[in-house]
């Protein structure tokens, strides 16, 4: 089932996988006068331990710490049939685990142990390269399910991948862009792999090692995909929205390292002849051929672990097609990544950290003294709080997707706030009861109403009496709008 066995990575400091394509445009919400009292079922921690919370949530804000345990797997899962197996990890000390499907049985064939092997980087991989989904489970989809442990014994947490589909076979008919489940879009992430006459013992997989690509039968790499402008210099790069298709000019970029590839056309494969002819669109576990632009029918070949260029041979009868070699035909397919951050040492947790909330969405209400954010997602329960910094605020626990909050006065971050003229971004964060905090790629801006001119100065000098101008100043804060960014 290559490549949805599926990579975790458990260390410092998450890998970055893209860079931030910038912010969600700002929402504006005018001033409404109410209460701010909050509803009983508004929960914030008494005070004793909102001290010792907010010591905790100050020492990480100041020095972030974080485990994150990264999940890497395929899109689409091919069944297997019989004694099939469409998809070992070596010892590790201080992480293990199990790895299997949503529906967790007795059988042995439903999960796989995994052990994790310290990398370079300091962070520990294991890969799930046995675990397969057989014809007699008559799904349409599924997840994966990691169960984390110490070598003590100690248990890490549960996490879940995304939804994986479950297909048949490829399909061999031509796509149509009326049903895109399978197509694959400019800018998603694919794995390529290759597998000389079909025999799985011989996959081998594109990816990254020491700045270079290999051809790894370890490890394989996600890349972002991308449609490339055809008339621009090749040190540009433009991208381009839509989906793929045969004969588009992609660049691949790998998520981990950012290395890329030149500017490749991308071709249909079929008996082993390049079709220079064909420009439908590309399906999931198709067979394709990445040929250099410019080039006279260079392709992108695998060498036993080298990646070469193989010169692909024309085709007499037919001018529409190129002869190929085994390891110039690679097989692609959709990839996803679903990353759980947690910031206390795993050594002082008495309590498995998951469930790890996932937050994928932001929804302002209000404004002024009365603004309500719904944090929106995954995984919530009623032992979470939601902070903005250092500074909690009352949460009610909605449901596992939803949980509310009121949204602090900017005077709770101190009355020095009262005197900035500029937006303050906090970042918005999860903490459990216990003290655990979860991340987000999240951020809240308090934005001034722009009352004040551009470039109007305060005097240093503010009289003992200015009690009029700081109140004026406080309401132009609390008076304010609001903008949620979210980095992915």
């Amino acid at each position: 089932m290559p490549p949805s066995s599926s990579s975790s990575h458990l260390g410092a400091h998450p890998l970055p996988l893209t860079l931030p394509v910038g912010a969600a445009e700002p929402l504006t919400h005018p001033f409404r006068p109410r209460s701010r009292s909050p509803p009983r079922c508004w929960l914030r921690s008494n005070p004793y331990q909102a001290d010792l919370l907010r010591d905790g949530v100050r020492r990480y804000l100041q020095l972030p710490a974080e485990q994150t345990v990264l999940i890497l797997h395929a899109k689409v899962a091919q069944k297997s049939y019989g004694n099939e197996k469409r998809d070992v990890s070596e010892a590790g000390l201080r992480v293990w685990g199990y790895m299997g499907l949503d529906t967790m049985g007795s059988s042995l064939m439903e999960t796989q142990k995994l052990s994790f092997e310290e990398q370079p980087d300091a962070k520990g991989f294991g890969c799930a390269k046995a675990l397969y989904i057989s014809d007699a489970d008559k799904r349409k989809h599924f997840r994966l399910v990691l169960k984390l442990f110490f070598s003590n014994g100690q248990e890490i947490g549960t996490f879940h991948s995304k939804l994986i589909k479950v297909i048949s076979k490829p399909s061999q008919k031509k796509q149509s862009l009326k049903n895109t489940d399978l197509c694959i879009s400019s800018g998603s992430k694919v794995s390529l792999f290759n597998r000389l006459r079909s025999q799985t013992v011989s996959t081998r997989y594109l990816s990254v090692e020491g700045g270079a690509f290999i051809a790894s039968a370890r490890q394989w790499a996600a890349f972002t995909l991308h449609l490339a402008d055809e008339c621009c210099a090749q040190s540009e790069f433009p991208l381009r929205e839509g989906y793929i298709r045969y004969g588009s000019v992609v660049q691949l970029i790998c998520t981990a390292t950012g290395i890329t590839l030149p500017p490749l056309i991308i071709r249909k494969v079929s008996k082993q002849y390049a079709m220079l002819d064909v420009d439908e669109p590309i399906s999931q576990l198709h067979k394709c051929a990445f040929q250099f632009q410019g080039s006279d029918g260079m392709y992108l070949c695998l060498s036993t672990e080298k990646v070469i260029q193989f010169q692909a041979s024309p085709c007499p009868k037919e001018a529409n097609r190129e002869l190929l070699n085994d390891g110039s035909c690679w097989t692609i397919i959709g990839t996803e990544t679903v990353e759980y951050s947690f910031s206390e040492s795993l050594a002082c947790a008495r309590e498995p950290v998951s469930p790890v909330p996932l937050i994928t969405a932001l929804q302002l209400s209000g404004g002024g003294d009365v603004a309500m954010l719904e944090v929106q997602g995954e995984y919530f329960h009623a032992h979470l709080k939601v902070w903005f910094g250092d500074v909690e605020a009352e949460t009610m626990y909605r449901s596992p997707k939803s949980l509310v909050c009121v949204v602090p006065d900017v005077s709770a971050f101190g009355s020095d706030w009262r005197w900035l003229r500029y937006p303050i971004t906090i970042p918005l964060l999860l903490v459990r009861d216990d003290g655990l905090i979860y991340s987000s790629s999240f951020t809240f801006t308090y934005t001034p109403e722009q009352s004040f001119l551009p470039g109007q100065q305060l005097s240093a000098d503010v009289p003992q009496d200015s009690d009029a101008l700081l109140n004026s100043i406080h309401q132009e804060f609390t008076r304010t709008n609001f903008h949620l960014f979210m980095q992915s």
